[in-house]
């Protein structure tokens, strides 16, 4: 009997299809100098000007001029790739440059740079499993794919916790073997909830039980803390964490990931993890890129303060219209709607009838049940385009009978 090929990828794609999954990629050209604003093309090769509502360049540091002339400069000075893996031909003084940046930034002894944040996660964790005997990873259960990949292909004893219970964890550590090595794996700031981990509490607990914190910091560097460290630094817990991940892609608006503890957890990885040693090291470019945009958000403050307001006026903005919002103290809004189909509706119609862009979140990114729209404003979002984005909602909701009931 011959195998189907085709009708099995067709039948996968039927299945995404009828659950209201399938994945629309919408062609956005961000415009340089003008963020949020972009230019959407659409399937009939019509352009039109939209505001980008789901960006995870939370500070438009991705437009910032001083960014995008570092990148340029060095472009201008050593061309536009890498040349080669880090150990052949891929280190430049950029990438070393921008290490020991990311040192600093933290106070920590060393740091080492990756593709992704994603690549970081699953490197870091893989990597450290194998290497530690008997070796358990607590995770968090509502920790990113990225550090499920990483704990997976590690092998190592795994125990999920209630997410952010911190009683839970306790009873977890308290019945695991007090020889083994442990590692207690988590994030600051929940990307899809918007919540923040209980930090401190886990710091102490994982040291009360002689384990390693491993912390996931991707939706926070650059957007906490007095110069941009992150949850941790804000809340003078920075010191305390054995293994903090990071990201470039985000508060400093560009690409790729990072880790950063002692020297010797960096060098092993450094030495040992596949993913990073067989793989091409990031352009100079947004290396250098990367340093200005750390120097910059770092000694500007008032970005992270202007953050929280627009983030805060949002979110009171909605609640005013009573749309259901989940509330949280981050600078993440996200508008629950519960369906995957009507999520997707209700994103087309802010996209063709109010050139709004927000992209709908679900299954597997959020649990079924809980699809939603995730609105992430930033200090480039005015007070005229708050009142244009929950003016179409309310209109929206009402148009669709849709709940009001967070």
């Amino acid at each position: 009997m011959s195998i189907d090929y085709d009708k099995i990828f067709d039948d996968a794609l039927k299945n995404l299809r009828h659950e209201g999954r399938y994945r629309v990629f919408n062609n956005i050209t961000r415009k340089k100098g003008e963020f949020p604003k972009a230019i959407y093309n659409n399937h009939f090769g019509v352009k039109s000007d939209v505001t980008v509502w789901c960006s995870n360049d939370y500070l438009g540091m991705g437009q910032n001029p001083n960014v995008v002339e570092a990148f340029i400069n060095a472009v201008n000075l050593v061309g536009a790739g890498a040349g080669g893996t880090r150990n052949i031909s891929g280190t430049s003084n950029y990438h070393v440059e921008l290490e020991n940046e990311l040192s600093r930034f933290h106070k920590k002894d060393s740091s080492l740079i990756f593709t992704s944040g994603y690549i970081a996660n699953e490197c870091a964790l893989s990597t450290l499993a194998r290497f530690l005997p008997n070796s358990t990873i607590f995770s968090d259960e509502n920790n990113h794919a990225s550090m499920i990949e990483g704990i997976k292909k590690g092998n190592s004893n795994k125990k999920i916790w209630k997410h952010n219970d911190i009683n839970h964890l306790e009873y977890l550590l308290k019945n695991t073997d007090k020889n083994s090595s442990k590692i207690v794996a988590f994030e600051s700031v929940y990307s899809m909830d918007g919540d923040f981990a209980p930090i401190e509490e886990i710091i102490n607990i994982s040291k009360k039980y002689n384990a390693l914190t491993y912390l996931d910091e991707v939706h926070g560097v650059g957007l906490y803390g007095l110069f941009g460290g992150g949850l941790s630094q804000k809340l003078g817990v920075q010191e305390d964490i054995d293994i903090l991940e990071g990201t470039l892609a985000k508060g400093f608006g560009l690409m790729g990931g990072y880790i950063t503890a002692k020297s010797n957890i960096i060098d092993v990885i450094r030495s040992y993890a596949p993913g990073f040693i067989f793989t091409t090291s990031l352009p100079p470019s947004l290396a250098a890129a990367a340093i200005a945009s750390i120097r910059f958000v770092r000694n500007n403050n008032n970005l992270r303060e202007s953050l929280y307001e627009r983030s805060q006026k949002l979110k009171q903005m909605m609640n005013n219209k009573n749309l259901p919002i989940i509330e949280n103290k981050s600078h993440i809004v996200p508008l629950l709607v519960k369906d995957p189909k009507l999520c997707k509706e209700i994103s087309d119609i802010l996209l063709n009838d109010y050139s709004i862009y927000v992209q709908p979140i679900n299954y597997p990114t959020v649990p079924k049940g809980l699809e939603r729209l995730r609105f992430t404003p930033t200090p480039l979002h005015d007070d005229e385009k708050m009142e244009h984005l929950v003016n179409s909602l309310d209109k929206i909701w009402m148009s669709l009978k849709l709940s009001r009931a967070a």
